[in-house]
């Protein structure tokens, strides 16, 4: 293996390495965004359990403020843009459940992509280990 084939492997592997950290940044965030939304579906199904439930209103810099909802309120649900719907509980739990079917989707595909880089990344350095193994055998005998 020459010089310059060693070096391009090596950036090989210093870009998968790169990816294999990026996809498991991605999977730990959505591991995040999937347990606030199983909070957030238990929080829904709370509400009017009891008639009218007490809850702490987020106002922002760890400030709450308590509040009381009834079981008949309309739920707002942030979707994207900067947009928010109302909706019924029955209908906002539908909505984020399916939200919680797409993150699973997506945490499936992160976990499957940073599993097989990090095969090819651990193929990779064997590989590299055997050829760096083989050149310096073949140049130890020249000496």
């Amino acid at each position: 293996m020459s010089e310059e084939e060693a070096q391009k492997m090596l950036y090989q592997l210093q870009m998968l390495e790169t990816y294999v950290a990026d996809m498991s940044q991605r999977e730990s965030a959505l591991v995040g965004v999937m347990k606030e939304a199983a909070a957030a579906v238990s929080a829904v199904k709370g509400i009017g359990e009891k008639g009218e439930s007490e809850v702490l209103v987020p106002l922002g810099l760890g400030t709450f403020a308590k509040s009381k909802v009834s079981s008949g309120e309309k739920i707002v649900i942030n979707i994207g843009a900067g947009a928010a719907v109302e909706k019924d509980k029955d209908a906002a739990l539908s909505y984020l459940e399916s939200r919680i079917k797409e993150i699973e989707i997506a945490l499936r595909d992160t976990s499957a992509k940073r599993q097989e880089a990090a095969a090819n990344l651990e193929h990779g350095k064997a590989h590299l280990d055997q050829m760096m193994g083989q050149h310096s055998h073949s140049t130890s005998g020249n000496v």
